[in-house]
């Protein structure tokens, strides 16, 4: 097996783009193929992963990847208006939402020629995802991407306050959709020191709020003094069984973006990740019941990678030590 990629991080977080060496995935639309790639993940009922899902586990297991590794299979858009469809997945599995991904992407669409875009100015990259159609908007100077801002699909808050049993007491937390559905909870810290446990309580909360929310995040963010264009925050964002986004979370700030406007947010949120590295967020409009986000980050190329499955290799697909 032979598997090749292009790879960028944004604001330090992981981003994986497979263009090359994937089988065939069925489906009529990107959120078809991810319904059909969660169903052909393996599990007690059908216990070998699919060809698809062997390529995820092989890019996002050590020694080839790590548990923090997060990227992109590239498919077909839903029809000609959209330049390209994702499906996004990690070592868990395949999420529905991905700012950070749909930055990487905008740059990766203009700096491979994918998508013209001009030595000055602006280009549109229209990317189909699992939740629906994004687009990000790729910022241009003297022939380099400088800055991507992307377009999130609207964002919805679904329930305030709702109170979750952890083993440090009763919480409260606020969930919002952003294409993926994050709790929220202010804490008094969020730095490297605090990570172990923020990682634990986050797994905590996940698991003990109903089902039927799906929550994939959990963002726990700390207020910093306002700024000349509005508040700032800096977060951490636990998703999926105890990932650590190392961004500010692209949908996660679109979350934010939401309760904040519920609240009575004026003017551009300031959102920095643990790393120090920083996002922007601003509400543009509100439709279908929540609002239009807009969200900007940097995100930059880290190399290009042939990754090969020998014959013989007795640790397969890898391991994951976390």
């Amino acid at each position: 097996m032979i598997i090749e990629t292009v790879d960028y991080h944004t604001a330090g977080e992981p981003f994986r783009i497979v263009a090359s060496g994937l089988p065939p995935i069925p489906g009529d639309t990107v959120a078809e193929r991810r319904a059909i790639a969660l169903g052909a993940g393996g599990s007690p009922t059908s216990p070998r992963p699919s060809r698809l899902d062997t390529v995820r586990q092989l890019l996002t297991r050590e020694p080839r990847g790590h548990a923090g590794m997060y990227g992109g299979f590239l498919v077909p858009p839903d029809d000609s208006e959209a330049h390209l469809g994702v499906l996004f997945f990690h070592k868990d599995g395949y999420s529905t939402a991905c700012g950070h991904g749909t930055i990487a992407l905008g740059a990766w669409a203009v700096d491979s020629g994918l998508v013209a875009a001009p030595e000055d100015g602006r280009a549109q990259v229209r990317i189909d995802v699992p939740s629906g159609r994004v687009t990000a908007v790729v910022h241009r100077s003297g022939g380099r991407t400088t800055a991507v801002t992307f377009r999130n699909v609207p964002t919805r808050v679904l329930a305030r306050a709702v109170t979750v049993k952890t083993s440090v007491g009763e919480l409260n937390v606020d969930l919002a959709d952003a294409g993926a559905v994050y709790a929220s909870l202010r804490v008094d810290e969020v730095s490297l020191g605090t990570l172990p446990g923020l990682t634990a309580l986050g797994r905590e909360i996940r698991s003990a709020l109903p089902a039927r929310y799906d929550v994939y995040g959990v963002i726990f963010h700390q207020e910093l003094p306002d700024g000349p264009s509005g508040p700032r925050q800096r977060n951490v964002t636990v998703f999926a069984d105890g990932q650590i986004d190392r961004s500010p979370c692209g949908s996660g700030t679109s979350a934010r973006l939401a309760l904040l406007a519920e609240d009575g947010l004026r003017g551009e949120l300031w959102h920095e990740s643990v790393i120090g590295t920083v996002f922007t967020g601003r509400v543009v409009a509100e439709r279908d019941g929540g609002v239009v986000t807009e969200v900007t980050g940097e995100a930059y190329p880290t190399g290009e990678h042939r990754f090969v499955l020998a014959d013989g290799d007795g640790l397969g697909t890898g391991f994951l030590l976390q």
